[in-house]
């Protein structure tokens, strides 16, 4: 196994299957009234929450297929799909962005920010998938780094997010939003088209 290309495959996969400029765009959303300094400390809170939300689900996928019955290759084909309706909604602009109200700034790190907005349905189908795939505990070990390592770039933006926009602006985060999302309806085709071929016995 090619340690670096192993590592590289599973942190791109993870960060754009984040809609990591989808997830900054709802955060200046979110914290417009805000001022930097919490803005900051928001961004680590979400960025923590992420980290442990995501390698529970990583570390315990095939627990829970095996509790459930659930094989893998059915599981790659629903959340390959559930993945591929976040994509079609990041390309045409009407993935939800939820309203913070009157809650204290916060109270959102971990919802909705953390989840459903940074692991949606079909971050969490993929994470079960990865799960279930490693299958040495050097792949799991270096999945898991590199996991932390896309989630920390994602918590990067987020604390940076006021000089993002005002490089990049609100048009840009947008524009990019939809080139995220073909990005990700492509991982999502390619993980389905493999659940697919396993059950088909197509080799």
């Amino acid at each position: 196994m090619d340690v670096f290309s192993f590592f590289l495959s599973v942190y791109l996969k993870m960060f754009f299957i984040m809609t990591p400029f989808f997830v900054l765009s709802v955060f200046l959303t979110m914290t417009q009234d805000a001022s930097k300094k919490e803005k900051g400390a928001l961004s680590i809170k979400v960025t923590i929450a992420v980290i442990i939300s995501c390698l529970v689900l990583l570390y315990f996928g095939k627990h829970i297929f095996a509790i459930f019955g659930i094989t893998l290759d059915a599981f790659r084909i629903g959340a390959g799909a559930l993945l591929f309706l976040s994509a079609v909604e990041l390309v045409r602009g009407t993935k939800s962005k939820q309203e913070v109200g009157e809650k204290n700034i916060g109270d959102i790190a971990v919802v909705p920010l953390a989840i459903p907005i940074v692991i949606g349905p079909g971050t969490i189908g993929i994470l079960l998938v990865m799960g279930a795939e490693f299958n040495s505990f050097l792949e799991l070990t270096l999945g898991s780094i590199a996991l932390v390592c896309s989630v920390c770039t994602v918590g990067v933006m987020l604390y940076l997010s006021t000089h993002i926009e005002k490089l990049i602006g609100r048009q840009g985060l947008v524009v990019i939003s939809k080139i995220t999302g073909l990005f990700v309806s492509a991982i999502s085709a390619q993980i389905m088209f493999s659940g697919i071929k396993n059950i088909l016995n197509l080799g």
